[in-house]
């Protein structure tokens, strides 16, 4: 695969709720990069789980991830609690990832000419998707206040759904994430640290700004 190095990328990895997504957005909005939530990928391979029980095959999602378009990530249903821990659950398989692993790198490495790069946010980015990214970031908040947003964002959607129970949620997919033997989650050491338990989003967002444009207007 022919890759451009021309062009900026951003690494962001973070466990689940951390706010690394809304922090990509940001960033890849205000300096026109293809923004990619990688864990989307899986979430949506889940619900084809969920969906397709009796098709659920590495032939049948080979298929379906060659024809895969960024809208198809933006689907409301892979939001679902439910949905989140098979994500992590189907993360682990070294024959998903490695269906996965191809469409994220093309991604980050060959976004469309019309942006000026890419901004790629998930669990493996900074070491195993883009190892040579211009910039790496690991976010992070502490596991109450990450489960609170996503009980907050699952109320929003009119989800009958308790904090506790997403709290329990937010901490078995953590000990998945940690530890599995595949690409697991963890903080490379050129990776720089963000812990938004107490930033507001624009806070944060000015604080990687900061990063960025000291590196990219020397």
């Amino acid at each position: 695969m022919q890759k451009n190095n021309q062009r900026i990328k951003v690494a962001i990895d973070s466990p689940a709720a951390a706010g690394a997504g809304t922090i990509a957005k940001a960033i890849s909005k205000h300096y026109n990069l293809l923004h990619v939530d990688t864990g989307k990928a899986y979430r949506l391979i889940a619900l084809y789980k969920v969906k397709f029980p009796k098709k659920f095959n590495l032939k049948f999602l080979k298929k379906k991830i060659n024809n895969l378009k960024l809208k198809d990530l933006n689907n409301k249903e892979l939001l679902t609690d439910k949905i989140g821990v098979e994500a992590s659950i189907i993360a682990k398989k070294k024959s998903i990832r490695k269906i996965v692993h191809n469409f994220q790198v093309n991604l980050a490495y060959n976004p469309p000419k019309k942006y000026n790069g890419s901004c790629l946010d998930g669990r493996d980015i900074t070491y195993n998707i883009v190892p040579d990214a211009n910039f790496k970031f690991f976010i992070n908040a502490n596991v109450k206040t990450r489960a609170l947003r996503r009980y907050k964002e699952l109320k929003s959607l009119k989800k009958d759904i308790t904090f506790a129970e997403v709290l329990k949620s937010i901490k078995k997919r953590d000990k998945s994430d940690y530890n599995r033997k595949v690409s697991p989650l963890k903080k490379t050491k050129d990776s720089v640290l963000i812990n938004t338990t107490n930033l507001t989003k624009r806070a944060c967002f000015l604080k990687i700004k900061k990063i960025i444009d000291r590196k990219i207007n020397k």
